[in-house]
């Protein structure tokens, strides 16, 4: 360590901390870097890499200070700003996982709930399905790279040494965490259609034949009919998701501030 200081300077190796605590909720939170798929291993050196490649445009000029005391006031403020840039991605990918629990649970998928090999909790088969599918989404339209490119951006709009304006910060919060329902129902409408239609048809075909068993039929065919119905609109599913990618981003951007 002492040679570390003696080689980087004291004030660069206080900006890399900073800029690791800052980068820390992003593996908590943000996709496929808070994936469990991925190893503990992995994600430490990923986080450490980036560290290295921010510091110097973190720092950009400034010297950061060495007393203690206000290390730790700033590492408590780059984790806040970090939760919240994180916290507002993540709630995208989120809302697809809880889409794919509401469609689970009308069809009867949630009643084989297993281990959620993405987020390490219970969940159902089609959560998984959504969640599974948003990462691969994530990959493919190159999200990583605006991931890193916005988070880079919060350097700009809150310092190392500065203050971020915190009403702002937790409005965007508050904001991304009512989205979740209405980016749910969004991305599970179709299904959700398709399921009601199919109860109002049982429902009328049990007034005009009343010895049919609906609820030998009623399973299967609803299962049928959500699959094929979430099927076709997969890719309407995944053009929303890289739409919604990029608002996210921009909206956790505007969310932040200096005093």
């Amino acid at each position: 360590m002492n040679q570390l200081l003696e080689q980087f300077g004291e004030s660069q190796v206080v900006g890399f901390l900073l800029v690791l605590a800052r980068l820390t909720p992003l593996f908590l939170f943000a996709p496929m870097l808070s994936s469990k798929m991925v190893p503990l291993r992995a994600r430490a050196v990923v986080a450490l890499a980036l560290a290295v490649g921010l510091s110097p445009l973190a720092l950009a000029g400034q010297t950061a200070p060495t007393d203690p005391v206000a290390i730790a006031g700033l590492v408590g403020k780059e984790l806040l700003v970090g939760l919240a840039f994180a916290f507002v991605i993540g709630i995208l990918f989120a809302a697809l996982s809880v889409a794919g629990t509401i469609i689970d649970s009308i069809i009867g998928f949630s009643f084989g709930a297993m281990v959620d090999p993405i987020t390490g909790n219970n969940g159902t088969v089609l959560s998984q399905t959504y969640a599974l599918m948003g990462v691969m989404i994530f990959i493919a339209i190159n999200g990583d790279a605006l991931l890193i490119a916005g988070f880079a951006k919060t350097f700009e709009l809150v310092p190392l040494l500065e203050t971020p304006a915190l009403t702002p910060m937790v409005d965007g919060v508050i904001t991304a965490f009512t989205g979740i329902f209405t980016a749910d129902i969004q991305i599970c409408a179709p299904v959700l259609l398709a399921l009601l239609l199919t109860d109002i048809a049982f429902g009328l075909v049990t007034k005009v034949v009343p010895t049919l068993n609906v609820f030998s039929l009623g399973l299967p065919t609803k299962v049928v009919v959500g699959i094929v119905v979430m099927g076709a609109s997969l890719p309407f599913v995944g053009g929303y998701v890289e739409g919604e990618l990029q608002t996210s981003v921009e909206a956790a951007l505007r969310g932040l501030g200096v005093n």
